[in-house]
């Protein structure tokens, strides 16, 4: 593959497919950004394939799993040429059509990179389709008209792990390969709290869009849940249940606000001095918890029309108020219990009677 190919692909493609998330890539150490750029690159293709909705649900789990092959070093069978003749045409942006007419050229960068660091790539694509898998498996057609929900908590968490948990391990790794001595805690705990990290800013994205997936048929808040409340997933179709349902939004946003002190702690085991890497971090932090202040403040999240969504003025005002704290321990563990102790402020007070 040339040089000029992999810049676009790594660069202006990136760019146009990762949306908020190329902040974070941008502010990343040097070495760092192709390997996770790149696994981004194929965990989007992948996702795109599996959210194809005018394909059916077992057609796209077929070509989900002809990637994940593709990705792990089977030769190729026409599997490419097969997800850009039946994918590719159905996308509405052009980005994406490049992206899955690109799966070959990406490809061709994984024996470029360093063997442990392609072994991580191919491993982190690999688990976060197996999440994609799991959603085709689990719930119906999205035109169906029907609706199925996780039933319990463990479902929901192992879910969580498969989804962004393992983007956790992932990015530790390439902290380790790429930037040594950065990481002020033991690899065991180091990797063990980017999971906790991982699946924080997941339970955040479940509980925003929870009202959108249920439209296409997908309820990731547990039945046993909602049975304590006398809920059916089919209930929360209905957007004046938001209020009878806050009590499960309540509590999942506790379960939340605990894995965001792990967060924190991920954040601040990194070094003081390592303010790419620290940034890289601080700003998810504080766009999920901004994010679930907006979640617990939202008497009608259950509505589509009501999203609980970070504006991106928000986002640039979370980038200036960053700097001047990424390099204080004091100043970020300061933010960071303010923070949470408001939102836990705010869930106590709406669950007064």
């Amino acid at each position: 593959m040339n040089t000029s190919s992999r810049t676009v692909l790594l660069g202006p493609l990136l760019k146009s497919v990762s949306r908020s998330f190329y902040l974070t890539l941008r502010i990343l150490p040097a070495g760092m950004r192709d390997p996770i750029g790149l696994a981004y690159l194929l965990a989007r293709a992948a996702d795109t394939i599996a959210d194809t909705s005018l394909i059916s649900p077992q057609r796209r789990l077929e070509l989900l799993l002809s990637l994940r092959a593709q990705v792990n070093g089977a030769a190729d069978d026409g599997a490419l040429a097969r997800i850009a003749g039946e994918v590719a045409q159905q996308q509405a942006q052009p980005d994406e059509r490049a992206l899955l007419e690109a799966l070959g050229a990406a490809l061709a960068i994984l024996p470029q990179l360093d063997a442990r660091v392609g072994a991580a790539v191919r491993d982190i694509v690999t688990t976060l389709s197996t999440g994609m898998e799991f959603d085709l498996r689990t719930f119906p057609d999205e035109t169906s008209g029907q609706i199925a929900a996780l039933k319990e908590f463990d479902e929901l968490d192992r879910y969580t792990y498969l989804v962004a948990g393992c983007v956790g391990e992932f990015w530790t790794r390439m902290t380790v390969a790429h930037q040594p001595g950065k990481l002020q805690a033991p690899l065991d705990t180091m990797l063990a709290l980017g999971v906790r990290f991982g699946k924080a800013l997941q339970m955040t994205n479940v509980l925003r869009d929870c009202a959108r997936d249920l439209r296409i048929g997908r309820c990731y808040l547990p039945a046993t849940m909602l049975a304590r409340h006398g809920l059916a997933p089919h209930d929360l179709l209905d957007p004046q249940a938001s209020v009878r349902a806050r009590p499960v939004l309540f509590e999942l946003l506790r379960t939340s606000l605990a894995l965001y002190q792990d967060a924190v702690d991920y954040t601040l085991a990194i070094a003081p001095g390592a303010v790419r890497l620290r940034l890289a971090c601080l700003w998810p932090i504080m766009i999920g918890l901004d994010t679930l202040v907006l979640l617990a403040e939202n008497r009608a999240w259950l509505d589509p029309a009501r999203i609980s969504k970070v504006r991106r003025n928000d986002v640039y005002r979370i980038i200036a108020a960053s700097l001047p704290m990424v390099v204080s321990d004091a100043a970020l563990r300061n933010w960071s219990t303010k923070r949470m102790q408001a939102i836990e402020a705010r869930i106590s007070a709406a669950s007064r009677p």
